[in-house]
């Protein structure tokens, strides 16, 4: 009897269905990879709220946050074995545009994203190129290792950065990624302030000893001023996507500040350009991940650098994906949300 896996499928309107269909083996340079948590991220939220409908149609399975372990290895696959612990870097590559040409394959001029462009992780099994694979160590909980995606994020974004140990960074927005980049420099050495609005996350973020400021509370830039003896901060992430994270991030910079767009804005912002001349400051793009920051993620969760727990504040069965969206939606107390698609196997 063929194998029948369970999929959550996006039909618009807010809407998914949890169907069945018959698993079908990997192809050559595939991995067939047995989901076991999948995240709920700002994407997928933008999916549900059908902003991408254009991109993902009406029978898409998405997800791409992802931990589990490999089921079937196909024809011409080298170096994972059944059983294997991974994490999925959901980024399909031509191989053949400028920026690939460059190094730069994360950025592909045509990147095909895992997911989105193509069915996901919302599914007991996922079959994956093999070039996308990375090792877990066996030790992990997979429930940690679903955060390895958005930690290379902010890996990539701390990187970027060129943050040094002993430099000030204020992250605007401490949402999971945010949470997550504050984590990181910290452990990379820097002083570390979060600024946040919402009282459940500013209690998350202390909980982690981290610095806070409520800019609905106090005056930003006069807090960091105090801080940092008048300096203003050396490394400043926008995290928060608004018009007054944007302008918090010209007005608290330092002299020769990097300013980090982590951020994807819906609207065009307005950007303070004066201050960029008058302080030469530096303004840098960020965009996903390359395989050095997955190494990197997966090293940080499995030294316990980063406090995953923490982040976790929900886990709910595949079949209650809808109910775990609808929840979701507007939840000013959720960080990450994860669905256990097949739980620890």
């Amino acid at each position: 009897m063929p194998e029948h896996i369970s999929a959550a499928v996006y039909r618009g309107n807010r809407q998914f269905e949890v169907t069945e269909h018959v698993l079908a083996p990997p192809d050559a340079g595939e991995v067939a990879v047995r989901v076991a948590y999948c995240g709920i991220c700002g994407t997928d939220m933008h999916v549900f709220h059908g902003n991408m409908d254009a991109r993902v149609g009406f029978d898409r399975v998405i997800g791409h946050e992802m931990s589990g372990t490999v089921a079937a290895v196909g024809a011409g696959v080298d170096g994972f074995t059944i059983g294997d612990p991974v994490a999925v870097r959901p980024l399909n590559a031509c191989g053949d545009c400028p920026a690939c040409a460059a190094g730069h394959a994360h950025i592909c001029h045509r990147l095909e994203f895992l997911g989105l462009d193509t069915n996901g992780a919302m599914q007991d099994v996922w079959n994956v190129p093999a070039h996308t694979l990375h090792a877990v160590p066996p030790d992990c909980d997979l429930k940690h290792a679903a955060l390895v995606e958005p930690l290379a994020v902010a890996c990539h974004d701390v990187r970027m950065a060129s943050l040094q140990a002993g430099e000030d960074a204020l992250v605007i927005g401490g949402g999971p990624i945010g949470m997550l980049v504050a984590m990181v420099a910290r452990e990379r050495g820097a002083k570390v302030v979060i600024s946040e609005v919402n009282p459940s996350r500013i209690a998350i973020a202390q909980s982690l000893e981290f610095d806070t400021v409520n800019p609905l509370d106090s005056d930003l830039q006069a807090e960091i001023n105090r801080r940092t003896s008048d300096k203003g901060a050396d490394v400043v992430f926008e995290v928060s996507g608004t018009q007054a994270g944007v302008d918090s991030m010209t007005a608290c910079a330092a002299t020769r500040a990097r300013l980090v767009m982590v951020a994807i804005h819906a609207k065009k912002p307005e950007v303070d350009l004066f201050q960029f001349f008058w302080r030469e400051l530096q303004l840098i793009g960020v965009r996903v991940y390359e395989p050095a920051d997955y190494k990197d993620a997966i090293e940080l969760l499995a030294s316990g650098a980063i406090n995953a727990a923490a982040m976790i504040t929900d886990v709910r069965p595949l079949a209650e994906i809808q109910k775990a969206f609808d929840e979701l939606d507007g939840n000013p107390t959720a960080l990450k949300s994860l669905i256990q698609v097949g739980g620890d196997v």
